[in-house]
């Protein structure tokens, strides 16, 4: 830590960089040299691409949780006991992607035709008619 005088601190040309007090001197905490290297090491890691990767990730998160938090109330809980908050969790995830869903373009391809069931399978050859009620997707 160093301590600057007011005799040394008011002069300075630098002041206005240093510190916004006008009738006080400045002090400045250095940290030890093992946490100075630590953070440039550090601080050197986050330019590259693998830690920007990374943190993408982490970004997609903190941006959910925060959602959750702000908009959807989850900050507290409704409900009291771990069962009643899982089930208010599990919901309020459900709803939350359910929103973002509709919020997608639709997608162009029509869906591919379910195969037929084997049940389906045996009804046809022989010409038994299906149930209006039967699903006649595959066919």
């Amino acid at each position: 830590m160093a301590r600057f005088a007011k005799s040394q601190c008011r002069p300075c040309p630098v002041r206005s960089r240093c510190t916004s007090t006008v009738g006080s001197a400045h002090t400045v905490g250095f940290p030890p040299r093992e946490l100075r290297d630590l953070q440039l090491r550090v601080r050197t890691g986050q330019q590259t691409p693998q830690w920007k990767a990374r943190y993408a990730v982490r970004s997609g998160v903190e941006g959910t949780v925060n959602e959750f938090t702000h908009e959807h109330g989850m900050r507290r809980c409704r409900y009291q006991g771990q069962g009643k908050a899982h089930i208010q969790h599990v919901l309020t995830a459900i709803a939350v992607n359910i929103e973002r869903l509709s919020g997608l373009p639709p997608t162009e391809e029509a869906p591919m035709p379910r195969r037929p069931t084997a049940f389906q399978n045996y009804l046809d050859p022989r010409e038994i008619p299906r149930l209006k009620s039967w699903r006649i997707l595959g066919t």
